[in-house]
């Protein structure tokens, strides 16, 4: 049986209450509200805390958006598997950028596509005739944002050479 990491339990708390409340900071765009805040708290997950944190703290930000009435159901494919994307990506490769890509790629097309079956299923009529891909440019838009932000943020770290230290802390 593993062992759970308490620092990195408490760091995806930490970074799913960033995703909540980043979520104010949300736009709509076709029909669909775009939060980047949350994609860019998938990436941060990915890199410091390894793909499974990043996929139970985008389902508890998910759970706690849609509770408060801050998010929708789509919330839950988009974020969810982006955050396991690019948190595999990044177990696998370790390559920043790879990850970013790992996590538009994972919202968007998959995320976009798992949307359609949920919004015939959960949110009625007007939500199931839409086209099945046409939730893949909306979560791009909010996914692209995300990635550009948390790019920027973890090259930063990088350079400053921040970023090893800060995942050697939450390993021990």
């Amino acid at each position: 049986m593993k062992q759970t990491n308490d620092k990195k339990l408490a760091v995806a708390g930490l970074f799913c209450a960033v995703a909540v409340a980043g979520s104010l900071l949300s736009f709509p765009f076709l029909g669909s509200k775009c939060a980047p805040v949350q994609h860019m708290v998938n990436i941060l997950c990915a890199v410091l805390l390894g793909p499974w944190y990043g996929f139970a703290a985008a389902f508890a930000a998910s759970l706690i958006r849609n509770l408060t009435g801050l998010g929708s159901l789509l919330a839950f494919p988009g974020s969810m598997i982006g955050a396991l994307v690019c948190g595999l990506v990044y177990a696998k490769t370790k390559n920043i950028l790879g990850t970013l890509i790992g996590e538009v790629f994972g919202t968007a097309v998959l995320g976009g596509l798992c949307a359609y079956p949920i919004a015939i299923l959960f949110m009625g009529k007007s939500a199931a005739e839409v086209a099945f891909y046409a939730y893949i440019i909306p979560f791009l838009i909010s996914t692209a944002v995300g990635a550009a932000i948390s790019g920027v943020l973890i090259y930063s770290l990088k350079n400053a050479n921040v970023l090893t230290s800060m995942r050697k802390a939450l390993e021990s």
